[in-house]
């Protein structure tokens, strides 16, 4: 299986090896400044940790992925300073702050590119640093020492499947438009292809879209042009690859007054994406729990930073465009529709009921069983 011209191949031993994380519960966030901890004062025997996301504050990232990865490494390495967190949605910037890290001689970095490969002379940079790098959620193009993500295909894959089972048994003689990521980050054509392996034969996809730098806005103007192109009623559903464009893509709809809203699917269990399949506005969205993907980060990291091998901690190897065998966790993901909110990200402390259920959707979460 493919991430794109980047990743060659994906080589699986026992998933089995995946659970690498510990448990873990949500900490406390730490600055999300380059400068926002101090790495000049280690404890003994302690590691200076980068770890640099390409979102912070309400993303998925700020909300789940920093806290969980500063307690992970905290947990893992009590004498180690807390880790240097940086985050951005601009590549020009994750730039600096990377360059930032190797000046202040960090001892490894968790890099969350934004994009990967215009990120790849920064990596370069840190592997003459002799800094290693883990390349969390997105494959980063330069010499990686490892990489952890959910896997790619079946995210894809529980879209697309999730999308014909709204539609209908078959769905053929259907039309679809899919609303795709972007072309710079692999994990985007590593979800199409995953959504193609089984919408492909089965259904028409009328439009398709790849949304240039994961926007919402651009998903917005690529859905109305859909919608005046195909004609809203001829739009049986949308396969949107995340919760931010499956939000532009309502967004269009109700814009253009549209009503009943076609299946639309996402990605990340964002909470405005739960509250929006709560409402019916969104049939699905894939839960990629961040606990398992936050501690193996952290254990490679661990590991590299203390010159160890990250081998053992992985459930298969990829390849990246300048690297071979890059030792690598493959996590797996969940869907979730209205019938199984309380049992994922409830069961799971992503959300409570009173965070899901705002005084507007009590009807809806009643309908739901969730209050």
């Amino acid at each position: 299986m493919g991430l794109g011209a980047g990743l060659r191949a994906v080589k699986r031993r026992s998933l089995t090896r995946a659970s690498v994380a510990v448990a873990v519960a949500t900490g406390l966030a730490l600055a999300g400044a380059c400068g926002g901890s101090d790495t000049d004062d280690e404890g003994d025997g302690g590691l200076a940790v980068g770890v640099l996301l390409p979102g912070g504050g309400a993303s998925r990232f700020g909300q789940f992925d920093k806290p969980l990865l500063v307690q992970q490494l905290k947990r893992l390495c009590p004498d180690c300073p807390a880790p240097t967190v940086a985050a951005t949605s601009d590549p020009a910037v994750q730039r600096q702050q990377i360059e930032s890290m190797i000046t202040r001689q960090v001892d490894v970095l968790i890099l969350a590119a934004v994009d990967p490969q215009l990120l790849r002379p920064s990596v370069e940079a840190a592997h003459r640093a002799d800094i290693p790098v883990v390349a969390y959620d997105r494959l980063a193009q330069g010499p990686i020492s490892g990489y952890v993500t959910f896997d790619g295909a079946t995210v894809g894959r529980l879209q697309g499947e999730a999308l014909l089972k709204a539609m209908g048994a078959g769905a053929r003689g259907e039309q679809i438009v899919m609303m795709n990521g972007a072309t710079t980050d692999p994990n985007a054509g590593w979800f199409k292809r995953g959504a193609l392996s089984v919408l492909e034969g089965r259904t028409e996809i009328g439009k398709s879209y790849d949304t240039v730098g994961w926007r919402p806005e651009n998903a917005f103007v690529n859905m109305t042009n859909a919608i005046a192109a195909l004609g809203a009623g001829d739009i049986d559903g949308v396969l949107a690859a995340n919760d931010s464009l499956a939000g532009a893509v309502v967004a269009a709809f109700n814009a253009a007054e549209v009503s009943p809203l076609p299946p639309i699917t996402g990605q990340d269990a964002d909470l405005a994406g739960v509250r929006r399949i709560v409402r019916g506005d969104q049939y699905m969205t894939v839960y990629k729990p961040y606990q398992p993907a936050a501690g193996a980060a952290a254990k490679m990291a661990v590991a590299l930073g203390r010159g160890e091998s990250v081998d053992s901690l992985a459930s298969g190897t990829v390849d990246n465009a300048t690297t071979e065998d890059i030792p690598a966790v493959l996590l797996p993901s969940v869907p979730v529709t209205v019938g199984n909110i309380k049992d994922t990200v409830v069961k799971d402390g992503m959300y409570t009921i009173d965070q899901i259920c705002t005084p507007e959707l009590r009807s809806a979460c009643d309908k739901a069983g969730l209050t």
